[in-house]
């Protein structure tokens, strides 16, 4: 049984009649994101990826009419009004590109990272801005539910003035075949997700610094394997971000603690949770707790809900574009938004770099 206690831990569908071509037919796209589709009722209608052969399977397996040879098949595919991107950043741009070029085209979502460097995410950007076209970027853990629920606890002032927000994972990602050319991992690929929803709760940081190391599990070359970053804000909050994928040997038989938790205190109260990531597919939905001295006389409260970040928040990733393209509005995970946490990444990169804290200000002329 679910109680979320009047707060809105999922995103309403108001809209759901845009034809989606889907590009990808991996984990994310063919286990995470067409679910989620599936079950908010969102028409796709095309799909494709690099191996053919894959994505006529995934194509079966949702019920997806049309499968093109190539991604350029599918982004001049009459029929499809919003691309959805599910491929490696190195390649993203050059999809995102043609598909602001065809004028049947009326969205784009993109995947984080936007793209490898800051300069090509700028780029995109102003292109997409002159072409009048919303593209979004799938930075879905803004829809988690107990990062939208502690969001509403925020606005409302249940917590006070932030003073210390924390995000501590300590989880084995699975590394994609593609990350081991780039020369940048966690920070741009796993820290991405904690730096934007630090953004999206708090606003934009005064500064980052930023502490890796080498990962022993992870074989390929690589310098940002485990990460810390702190970062400050104007009102004087301190929020720090921790990515250990290391997290203790995962030999059979040893048992470890796989987790991801935050927590934010505030002058006038706290809030804790945790992400239900970590466990899938067995799956659990994410946590929420708070204790306000106002809003619950100092006790704690449970809100819950049966939902899950993976897949139903992707819906909310792909509502929040459908809805933008109905009404003409930006859409709530815009790029210009994502250049930021773009900006923030690349400072964490010069912070490990020159081992200092980086001001975003720094990165001004790319950040506003």
């Amino acid at each position: 049984m679910s109680d979320s206690l009047g707060f809105e831990p999922d995103a309403a569908v108001r809209c759901r009649e845009f034809r989606i071509g889907a590009i990808g037919a991996g984990f994310i796209m063919a286990d995470v994101q067409l679910a989620a589709y599936h079950d908010a009722g969102f028409p796709v209608c095309a799909i494709a990826s690099r191996t053919p052969a894959k994505a006529a399977a995934v194509a079966e397996r949702w019920g997806i009419r049309t499968v093109h040879n190539t991604p350029e098949e599918l982004i001049r595919d009459p029929q499809v009004e919003i691309v959805d991107i599910a491929f490696p950043p190195d390649q993203q741009p050059a999809l995102i590109r043609l598909a602001l070029q065809q004028p049947h085209v009326k969205a784009i979502l993109a995947q984080k990272p936007l793209a490898l460097d800051l300069a090509t995410a700028r780029a995109l950007a102003a292109e997409a801005k002159q072409a009048g076209k919303p593209l979004s970027v799938n930075q879905n853990m803004r829809f988690d539910q107990s990062i939208r629920v502690l969001k509403q606890l925020l606005v409302r002032g249940d917590l006070g003035e932030p003073v210390l927000a924390t995000i501590e994972m300590r989880a084995v990602p699975h590394w994609q075949e593609f990350l081991q050319k780039y020369g940048r991992l966690t920070l741009a690929n796993m820290s991405v997700h904690h730096l934007d929803a630090l953004r999206f709760l708090f606003g934009e940081p005064q500064d980052i610094y930023t502490a890796a190391r080498t990962d022993p599990r992870t074989g390929f070359a690589h310098s940002d394997g485990i990460v810390c970053s702190t970062l400050r804000f104007k009102n004087g909050l301190l929020a720090t971000s921790m990515e250990d994928v290391w997290s203790g040997p995962t030999d059979p038989g040893f048992e470890s603690d796989i987790f991801i938790k935050w927590r934010v205190e505030g002058t006038e109260g706290l809030a804790q949770g945790t992400l239900g990531w970590p466990d899938y597919p067995t799956g659990s939905p994410s946590t929420l707790r708070y204790c306000s001295k106002h809003a619950t006389a100092g006790q704690w409260v449970q809100p819950t809900w049966d939902t899950r970040w993976f897949p139903q928040a992707f819906a909310g990733v792909m509502e929040q574009l459908q809805w933008a393209v109905k009404t003409g509005s930006e859409p709530l995970l815009s790029v210009s938004d994502n250049v930021k946490t773009m900006a923030l990444v690349e400072a964490g990169y010069r912070s490990i770099e020159e081992r200092r804290a980086v001001a975003l200000s720094e990165y001004a002329d790319t950040a506003s």
